[in-house]
């Protein structure tokens, strides 16, 4: 089964910004001794917000398997053993894949152009006929040997001019392509589904030949809503944690 997603640039609330520095504390290992983790109080006057922001920001954080909370114990930091070592992907607008950029490395091949698979064009349901550039990677996390995830990326073939500028070793490609190219993200889908892996990415993936990945298959499109690219990326399930929050009307 497989869900889509649009993802907007809407201004994020407050509770979530502050969930995203906390997460980012506690994945760099800022709260090594679990206990150390601060009380309700001290957050609300670090992030001069009130108890109700801190309380749904550890909420989401409880979501998404980083931390505990328990009457009389306060909120005690989940060891990295028991998050199963997974690369925790919240998404609710374009940032937070900039945040996922931040939090590991990936390193590209640019490999010759080629149309889009037709596994792709299925999913994504338009046909783009021409033959696009293409770049493989290989994303890490640090402190682990196993790579986190396989990717492959299509460049739109009108975008040549950025393409030739593009630094392999840099900042996420869609970012690239935006300074580059003078453009905007003005929206991403993102399709999520188990898939058996191929020979090709269980051998990269360090895993068996059929054995479930979970493919992220995001595209990205411009003001004048070209789709300018599409990633796909290939994660065994247990290095691959998703969340997201949703607003009610």
């Amino acid at each position: 089964m497989s869900g889509q997603k649009t993802v907007t640039t809407k201004k994020k609330p407050r509770y979530l910004v502050m969930a995203d520095e906390l997460r980012e504390e506690i994945l760099r290992g800022d709260y090594s001794d679990p206990g150390e983790f601060p009380t309700e109080s001290v957050l609300c006057k670090k992030f001069d917000v009130s108890r109700f922001t801190v309380r749904e920001a550890l909420r989401k954080l409880t979501a998404e398997g980083l931390i505990t909370r328990k009457r009389g114990s306060g909120t005690i930091v989940q060891p990295a053993i028991a998050r199963g070592g997974a690369l925790h992907q919240p998404l609710s607008n374009v940032g937070e894949i900039l945040q996922y950029a931040r939090d590991t490395t990936i390193v590209f091949k640019k490999m010759p152009p080629q149309t889009i698979p037709s596994k792709i064009v299925e999913q994504i349901g338009t046909s783009h006929k021409r033959k696009w550039f293409v770049f493989h990677g290989k994303r890490l996390k640090p402190g682990r040997k196993r790579p986190i995830a396989m990717t492959v990326a299509w460049v739109n073939p009108d975008l040549a001019d950025a393409v030739e500028k593009i630094d392999i070793n840099g900042a996420a490609l869609f970012s690239q392509i935006e300074e580059l190219s003078k453009i905007s993200v003005s929206r991403v889908t993102q399709d999520i589904q188990a898939i058996p892996a191929s020979k090709k990415f269980a051998k990269d993936l360090g895993i068996e030949q059929g054995e479930p990945v979970l493919r992220i298959l995001r595209c990205y499109f411009d003001d004048n809503d070209r789709m300018f690219e599409i990633s796909a990326s290939y994660h065994p399930g247990e290095r691959f944690a998703y969340s997201m929050h949703i607003e009610v009307d």
